[in-house]
């Protein structure tokens, strides 16, 4: 059988150059690239960036009742924010008590004192496998960064995230660039979960000191958030409605806690934003 001529084959070049096309169209448009300079504040999706230009953070001065955990991270941060040697931090314990919120709002403050030198980032726990890319480029960029992970936590049979964490803070290939610390928030301070009885014990006396849970050893700043009692509880409402200019009854603030089942400051403060609502304010 003799092979057909050049002449003989059809051109498919156009049928090529439709298929391209197709294919092109296909296709994700790639990836815009970030500006890692320009921003309070970004959020990590596990592939790319997205710029957040306004942070949303509450004042300082409205972080009522943690006036020890304020002083230590608030003071971490302006020192990361300057340039100058900082540690990782781990704020974990009891919900509601203003970790994540205590978090943002020491950014924005160093950036009003330092600006343009500090910016957050943000990583959902779905994200962390693209965490090391993340530490990639944020290496090249002339300015500091706080990667910031709400809420971790793993569960028992979860060995390959415990193993990324300590990778990042122990050093190695890995590891977090100088400009960068980690801050993770937990409602545990072992992180991993132990069994199910001891998940609902944010401040757990048995937390075990065996490498695979006492990951809070990495942390420079390992600092605890309790529950309130009922004092603290009835302080920070009294805080905040003084900074208000809102009236207020101890005995409606009990009720409102009891209704709600806990005490703590996001129960303290829902309280003064219903009590802003019962005066047709807004704050």
């Amino acid at each position: 059988m003799t092979s057909p001529s050049p002449d003989q084959i059809p051109d498919q070049t156009e049928l090529l150059a439709r298929i391209a096309d197709a294919l092109d169209r296909l296709a994700p448009p790639p990836l815009a690239s970030c500006d890692w300079l320009s921003h309070p504040a970004y959020v990590w999706t596990g592939e790319t960036a997205r710029a957040v230009p306004t942070l949303d953070a509450p004042s300082l001065a409205l972080l009522r009742g943690i006036d020890d955990q304020k002083d230590r991270v608030v003071t971490n941060v302006e020192r990361l924010a300057a340039g100058h040697a900082a540690h990782d931090m781990l704020l974990w314990g009891s919900r509601g008590m203003g970790k994540s919120a205590l978090l943002r709002a020491a950014i924005r403050s160093a950036q009003n004192v330092h600006p343009g030198s500090i910016a957050l980032v943000q990583v959902a726990q779905e994200a962390l496998s693209g965490v090391t890319g993340l530490f990639a480029t944020l290496g090249k960029i002339d300015r500091r960064f706080l990667v910031f992970i709400d809420d971790l936590g793993f569960e028992e049979n979860d060995g390959s995230g415990p193993r990324l964490l300590r990778s990042w803070l122990e050093g190695g290939v890995e590891a977090r660039p100088g400009n960068v610390r980690l801050a993770v928030t937990s409602n545990r301070r072992a992180i991993v979960a132990r069994n199910m009885s001891e998940q609902d014990d944010p401040i757990n006396p048995r937390d075990a000191v065996d490498d695979r849970l006492a990951l809070a050893d990495r942390f420079g700043l390992s600092i605890g958030f309790h529950n309130c009692d009922q004092d603290a509880y009835l302080a920070i409402i009294g805080g905040y409605a003084r900074e208000f200019g809102l009236d207020w009854e101890e005995s409606d603030a009990l009720e409102w806690s009891r209704r709600r089942g806990a005490r703590s400051g996001r129960v303290a403060w829902q309280y003064v934003n219903e009590l802003a609502g019962r005066a047709g304010k807004t704050i």
